[in-house]
């Protein structure tokens, strides 16, 4: 069959409307339950402070004369602890003949590249909170940096052996962790680091992985069992929860942490501290020519209440 003589086609015609869906789909992901997971504080330096308390030591011993007259115990002083406040920003700039045109998808192309460098800031900032940074006072040509939780865990800790696997050597920031030689996670590993949570007083209860330690954790049997749902033929395998003998926990997949590190926190125990007015707050930038711009920025301190409330299974294999 053949196609009449003259007869005008899409191939051929000029003027066809476009046609351009009004949607935009967008797959990156922005879940970053670290962050969205902890407090928020209010700092009102670059140096944001707090202070923990810890008890004496129980005693065995503690067996007094009837009718004594007592004397103080020693005091136990509080420790006084630190952390630097991190700049961290996004800028967005749009032409003023981009912002003239018509859009498809969003009204404000300015307003719609604000909205995603917030996106985008707020990744940077969760995977700078979980990555090995110590903090860094900065200068005029350094910029600050705040101690991030690996920099903090140093009392509940399961790692390699080998390759010069080392915890911070002081619990205050200064320090990261020595990565060493990668070994399998395995149970055994996250019981050890949950005991010695509970003997210190902690109570965790997240447990974060990455993607390939999440399937890891899986096949661990303190896991909820896998179940075969017949009436819908499905097979429910994955794991939400683990149930230990100190207590049950959440098991989260965190996608900007690295997957050679599993946390193990009390989410209680860590806060996110925002200098005044920081708090990812969009900021008009001068004109400069024909262009509009403006400044997605956080100034933000991570606080690590007490660190011996929470612990880690580091160099973990990832293959």
């Amino acid at each position: 069959m053949a196609l009449p003589a003259n007869t005008v086609t899409t191939y051929s015609a000029v003027g066809n409307r476009e046609d351009l869906s009004d949607m935009i789909y967008r797959i990156d992901p922005t879940d970053t339950p670290f962050m969205s997971g902890v407090e928020k504080e209010k700092a009102t330096a670059v140096n944001h402070e707090w202070q923990t308390q810890s008890l004496a030591p129980q005693s065995t011993a503690n067996a007094q004369l009837e009718g004594d007259d007592p004397g103080a115990n020693p005091t136990m002083v509080t420790a006084r602890l630190g952390n630097l406040c991190q700049i961290s920003y996004k800028v967005a700039q749009v032409s003023g003949t981009q912002q003239a045109v018509d859009h498809a998808g969003r009204d404000n192309e300015l307003a719609y590249q604000e909205m995603l460098k917030g996106l985008e800031l707020k990744r940077d900032i969760e995977s700078i909170l979980l990555t090995n940074q110590a903090k860094v006072a900065g200068n005029t040509t350094t910029p600050r940096r705040t101690a991030s939780v690996l920099s903090w865990i140093v009392s509940n800790t399961s790692k390699g052996t080998a390759g010069g696997a080392a915890d911070p050597s002081v619990a205050d920031g200064t320090a990261i962790r020595t990565d060493g030689t990668q070994i399998a996670f395995t149970e055994a590993r996250l019981k050890s680091v949950l005991s010695s949570i509970w003997t210190k007083g902690g109570k965790p209860g997240i447990i974060f992985t990455g993607p390939f330690n999440k399937q890891v954790f899986s096949t661990f049997t303190g896991r909820s069992t896998a179940i075969e749902e017949a009436k819908s033929k499905k097979i429910v395998a994955s794991v939400d929860a683990y149930e230990s003998d100190f207590g049950k926990l959440k098991v989260v997949a965190s996608r900007f942490q690295r997957d050679r590190d599993v946390l193990v926190l009390e989410m209680e125990k860590w806060a996110v501290a925002y200098l005044n007015g920081r708090n990812m707050t969009s900021i008009p930038l001068a004109k400069t020519g024909d262009s509009d711009r403006c400044q997605i920025l956080a100034e933000y301190a991570l606080v690590a209440r007490n660190e011996k409330a929470s612990g880690g299974v580091f160099d973990n294999t990832t293959t």
